[in-house]
């Protein structure tokens, strides 16, 4: 006969220092962790980049909830888990409306859930559009930071579409060390290149603003090209506009036609990741059936394997990996926690015990 434990002894709770919380944490929390501390961020994400390459992260494909009523709009969800000091799993789910722009609201909005590696019990949700933001413009720096060393610095910078992002990448292009003589900007909305034109004659050591007509002159005026825009299929197909080899931040992944990349060295964050949903490498690799094309990762040149070379266009195409995401999370939650800054939600989880 089997002797059942006493009431005392059955489905005690745990102790109160295991107890897990739930944090929420805004935007305006995410901003002040974040604001100035542009180099920190991109140490960071450099650090988790050299993680991911050697293994010690979780980066399943991203996916994506699309709608057959509404085809430009999007939400995607970005599992991930990475290890070192940040230690910590979690996911993005990040969604991409583009009419918002016409109501004066920005294209995209996110969330980011922080969970305990140990117990699983998420920790945080944060508001996450500055986080995806920050993490993709840090991207974008550390990349120009290393795709340049083997180069004269590029001192002049031409960002093709002038939203959010373009705005995010300059101001840690700044932050980060950057100095231009020139900036050059290309995009079809007026009010776009007028707010961000206003934003760079405001900013730090702006250099000579200039906005072009057409996107072949503010290529061929760039020896840094940065493209943020939500095209959805190439548009930019002549590879003679990048004879004079800039380097070119393909953060927007949909712009360059299959011909432009095969006449340039390539390099993306993940292989898997990038070449996959019609991006402009999936596109190449589509053409040619195979993927000879590329010539690695960031990681591979942040490390030697590859050395970009200096008589090509050098292209840098980033998917966007959710480690990245969680790394600047993790850092958010850590800030505010610091601070004591932490919002905590009482009783958020309430079945603590396992029989009641």
């Amino acid at each position: 006969m089997t002797t059942l434990p006493s009431p005392a002894t059955q489905s005690a709770p745990p102790p109160p220092g295991s107890m897990p919380t739930f944090a929420v944490i805004s935007g305006a929390q995410v901003q002040q962790a974040l604001a100035g501390r542009e180099r920190q961020i991109v140490d960071l994400v450099e650090t988790t980049y050299r993680l991911h390459g050697a293994g010690d992260s979780v980066n399943p494909p991203s996916y994506f909830l699309r709608f057959p009523d509404r085809p430009t709009d999007r939400i995607i969800a970005l599992p991930a888990s990475i290890g070192g000091s940040v230690r910590v799993d979690g996911l993005k789910w990040i969604s991409s409306f583009p009419g918002n722009v016409s109501a004066g609201l920005p294209r995209a909005s996110a969330v980011l859930i922080l969970n305990d590696p140990d117990t699983g019990y998420p920790l945080a949700c944060l508001e996450s559009s500055i986080i995806s933001a920050t993490r993709t413009a840090a991207s974008a720096a550390l990349a120009a930071d290393w795709l340049t060393r083997t180069r004269t610095r590029p001192t002049r910078v031409g960002f093709f579409g002038a939203g959010l992002i373009a705005r995010y990448i300059h101001s840690f292009l700044v932050g980060t060390g950057w100095a231009f003589d020139s900036i050059g900007v290309h995009d079809l909305s007026a009010d776009s290149t007028a707010g961000f034109c206003g934003y760079l004659r405001q900013s730090p050591s702006p250099g000579q603003v200039t906005v072009h007509d057409t996107a072949e002159d503010l290529i061929r005026s760039s020896d840094l090209v940065v493209f943020a825009t939500v095209a959805g299929t190439p548009h930019v197909t002549d590879p003679a506009w990048f004879r004079h080899h800039p380097v070119v931040l393909h953060i927007s992944l949909r712009d360059l036609a299959p011909q432009v990349l095969l006449a340039s060295a390539n390099y993306v964050d993940d292989v898997e990741h990038c070449l996959k949903a019609d991006t402009s490498p999936h596109l190449a690799e589509q053409a040619t059936g195979n993927r000879d094309f590329l010539d690695g990762t960031l990681n591979d040149v942040m490390t030697g394997r590859s050395t970009p070379p200096a008589d090509r266009p050098v292209i840098f195409s980033p998917f966007g990996l959710g480690v990245l995401d969680l790394a600047v999370g993790k850092y958010v939650y850590d800030e505010a926690a610091r601070a004591g800054h932490l919002h905590l939600i009482d009783d958020f989880f309430h079945e603590l015990r396992r029989y009641g």
